[in-house]
């Protein structure tokens, strides 16, 4: 069997391949305060502000957090205090990948240029990168685009930085709201959804469904 072999093999990266810990920093600070129901109400709400933060005009990720953070603490009724927007923000840089990702990364880098398109600050991005384990032949952020995913923006500051289209790559994401979706409607048309339990399979958008990162080289006969 013919298998597509892109140019680029592109990603999202925090959420995809870091283990984006928001949740995990949100139980520490707020975990005393709410119960559990409550606590995943929270976190639920911290998640959707941060998407409607980001597919707003772009602004530093600082502020995506402080304003997502004061956003769902006011309508949790819990106080919020400017030092836990910056320790939420300044745990970012330390979280590494999941467990499946060094390996598959490694293998499919041996074959395939790696990418990363990733909702991230510069400054930061670089440290969870050097902890992925393979080799990144790019990373452009939301800050080099001037947007944030799902903004189309962001994608084709990168098919510009590539010197390619969305016919030349396979993007490779946990996200459909964050990445697939908007995907799908620029015309990428080798999409491989990373299923981490985060939202339901979505069969409208034309994907090929992994479990982890380690069958990823196989997409492509790796």
């Amino acid at each position: 069997m013919d298998r597509f072999r892109p140019k680029y093999v592109t990603f999202d990266c925090h959420g995809t391949l870091i283990n984006f810990q928001m949740a995990e920093a949100a139980r520490d600070l707020f975990g005393h305060l709410l119960d559990g129901p409550r606590m995943d109400k929270f976190i639920k709400n911290f998640q959707g502000y941060r998407l409607d933060e980001v597919t707003q005009a772009w602004k530093p990720f600082a502020e995506v957090v402080h304003n997502a953070l004061e956003r769902t603490c006011r309508r949790n009724n819990v106080a919020f205090r400017l030092e836990d927007a910056e320790t939420v923000y300044n745990r970012i840089p330390t979280w590494g990948p999941h467990p499946d990702v060094p390996e598959g990364l490694a293998r499919l880098a041996k074959e395939i240029p790696l990418v990363l398109l990733t909702n991230s600050m510069n400054a930061q991005i670089h440290s969870n990168v050097a902890k992925l384990g393979a080799p990144v032949h790019a990373v452009y952020t939301a800050e080099d685009a001037g947007a944030y995913k799902p903004h189309f923006q962001a994608f084709e500051y990168m098919f510009d930085m590539l010197g390619c289209g969305p016919e030349d790559i396979t993007h490779v994401s946990s996200s459909f709201r964050h990445d697939l979706m908007s995907a799908y409607d620029l015309g990428i048309k080798s999409k491989v959804w990373v299923n981490r339990g985060h939202e339901p399979p979505s069969p409208y958008y034309e994907y090929t469904e992994i479990k982890d990162v380690t069958q990823l080289p196989g997409v492509f006969g790796i």
